[in-house]
């Protein structure tokens, strides 16, 4: 702060204290004001401001000054020093403010942080919830196509097995075709039905796949055991 410039508020401030003692009641509190935005504009306090006016006073109020004067002339002073600290008393409660808006957008920025962290995690997780959705059908489906591999060869070695039967004899033939109609074409069905279920639930879900595949491959190992069974039963050299 500069010596001079608080030289000349204490003058400015001397002056218009004795201004407004001396017009008492009908005083004017608009040079007080002026005096304290003189002092915002310098950089000073209340404290400060509160010295200036103590120096003022003690220039004003005479030695010999009655006490009833006195404190008569130290009430009015007080009404001035009051009017002159209001512009300090705004700079305080501007930086109050400012500072409660800061903490704020503080509060405001760190719940933003954390919502972006909680986007973040969720963004994640579905990611990773989509990869394992997308291995889990790879997955599905290399099962699906070895099934229907299998079930093709299948039909193949039936076949190969049907030619068999039609060089036996005519009443074993007859008999092992019927028993074969029976047990395998019933397993073969399922195994169709199975495939089915298998080829929507690939489209539209993966919940309970790995028990119906099981259960396909269940019925496909049935069928390859009763063709086995009627191979070595009838002396056909045939085994899957």
């Amino acid at each position: 702060m500069s010596e001079s410039l608080l030289s000349q508020l204490s003058v400015h401030y001397l002056t218009a204290l004795r201004t407004h003692l001396e017009q008492g009641q009908q005083a004017s509190l608009l040079p007080a004001h002026d005096v304290g935005t003189e002092a915002v504009t310098i950089g000073l306090e209340t404290l400060d401001l509160a010295k200036l006016h103590l120096q003022a006073l003690e220039t004003l109020i005479p030695p010999d000054c009655s006490p009833v004067a006195r404190d008569e002339m130290t009430l009015r002073a007080e009404v001035f020093f009051t009017e002159a600290n209001v512009p300090i008393e705004k700079t305080h409660r501007s930086a109050l403010e400012a500072h409660a808006d800061l903490q704020q957008l503080q509060e405001r920025l760190g719940q933003r942080t954390m919502d972006l962290a909680d986007s973040n995690r969720d963004l994640q997780q579905g990611i990773t919830e989509r990869l394992t959705a997308e291995a889990a059908l790879e997955d599905s489906e290399r099962v699906s196509h070895q099934l229907l591999h299998e079930s093709r060869l299948l039909e193949e070695q039936l076949k190969d097995m049907t030619r068999q039967i039609m060089s036996a004899d005519e009443v074993e033939r007859k008999k092992m075709s019927l028993q074969l109609h029976d047990d395998i074409g019933q397993t073969l069905l399922g195994i169709h039905m199975r495939l089915l279920t298998l080829k929507a639930q690939v489209v539209t879900r993966h919940a309970g796949l790995t028990q119906e595949i099981a259960t396909t491959q269940r019925l496909v190992e049935a069928a390859v055991k009763t063709i086995n069974q009627f191979a070595h039963e009838f002396g056909i050299p045939h085994e899957i």
